[in-house]
């Protein structure tokens, strides 16, 4: 069971709330797609520079495409990230990057005279962006725009298909061939893993209480209801409590709202550090509790109610040394008679009201 009150103080869990409740969320899952790609595009093009060099060196080109080389290779990833950064959108104008990511390959295809082995590593760096980045409906368009690309460079460069590459253009490109594909699988891993986590905390935030970390009740029904079917299909044993905090009024009028919350989380701890591993505890809101205790009777149930009212009697809460504690509470073992798992609920809530009916500070079990 979740264990403290400073549950939603942990640092990984405020920065999951900070991007799931922030109205920025869009901008920041923008950014941070951007980012994933601005590592791929970093090392493929740097990579790439190499097998196209090699290419450029035969062909006696002029020097303004080496410099164009240069600033496609080392300085475009990092002027498409910071365009991505300072986008209204970061995400649509990662798109348009990868886009001229897709141009600017057709034109170095086109320059190199469709040279095969270099065209091809090309090809699969932009196919494997694209179709990672937006499946087939960023592929298709991006492939279409590099051959348009290319195309349109050949024509006026003149240069002829290359089929056969010769040692060096393979010992150039090979690399790339290599290393971009497992670059792109880590890359897709770590997203894979992200994801997950983030789908788990989401989880979590969705079926814990804020303040103490334990099931909400909506939760916490469900994991009842699942107890109930348990016990009526294989004539099980099993004791639901239901706990309430005396005066707790008393306590927010007298004391103030902060320590109300801090006779919560005590009385939270109290019950965690008493069931067992297993059992179940929720919050119904306010100061009412829940637990689910399986494979118990209402004696074991009883006697572990014992303990926390003596716990509690030697208790105190820092902002409020003078103020004891007190609990009721209703248990309610199940049985066949109980048709509906709400009866069952039903039952353990009469016992309860009966304790604060008889003078509170007591344990009641429903007749």
């Amino acid at each position: 069971m979740m264990n403290d009150e400073s549950y939603y103080d942990k640092k990984c869990i405020r920065e999951e709330l900070d991007l799931t409740l922030s109205l920025d969320a869009p901008h920041r899952a923008g950014i941070q797609f951007a980012r994933r790609v601005r590592l791929a595009r970093v090392i493929g093009l740097a990579a790439m520079f190499f097998p196209v060099a090699g290419i450029l060196v035969t062909h006696f080109l002029a020097g303004g495409w080496w410099l164009l080389l240069v600033g496609w290779a080392f300085i475009w990833p990092h002027l498409a990230w910071q365009l991505s950064c300072r986008a209204s959108s970061p995400h649509h104008q990662e798109i348009f990057n990868l886009k001229m990511d897709a141009i600017i390959a057709g034109l170095w295809i086109g320059v190199m005279g469709i040279n095969a082995l270099p065209t091809t590593a090309l090809v699969m760096m932009v196919g494997m962006n694209m179709m990672g980045s937006g499946g087939c409906r960023l592929f298709i368009p991006g492939i279409m725009l590099t051959f348009l690309s290319a195309l349109l460079t050949l024509s006026p460069v003149g240069r002829v298909v290359v089929i056969n590459p010769d040692p060096v253009e393979w010992g150039l490109t090979l690399p790339v061939f290599v290393l971009y594909p497992m670059l792109f699988a880590w890359l897709s891993h770590r997203t894979a893993v992200r994801l997950a986590e983030h789908k788990r905390r989401l989880e979590m935030m969705s079926t814990r209480d804020g303040m103490t970390g334990v099931f909400n009740r909506r939760h916490w029904e469900m994991l009842l209801r699942n107890e109930f079917e348990q016990c009526r299909r294989h004539n099980g044993t099993a004791t639901i409590l239901l706990i309430d905090i005396d005066h707790f009024k008393n306590i927010n009028d007298t004391w103030g709202h902060d320590v109300g919350d801090e006779a919560i989380i005590a009385i939270t701890r109290q019950l965690q550090i008493s069931v067992r591993s297993g059992d179940a505890i929720g919050r119904f809101g306010g100061d009412e509790f829940a637990v689910i205790m399986s494979r118990t009777t209402a004696d074991s149930a009883i006697a572990v109610m014992s303990r926390v009212h003596e716990r509690l009697e030697k208790l105190s809460l820092p902002c409020a040394p003078k103020e004891t504690l007190h609990i009721s509470v209703g248990v309610a073992t199940w049985g066949p008679q109980f048709g509906h798992y709400r009866e069952w609920l039903k039952a353990a809530d009469v016992a309860l009201y009966k304790a604060k009916n008889t003078g509170r500070g007591r344990t009641e079990v429903a007749a």
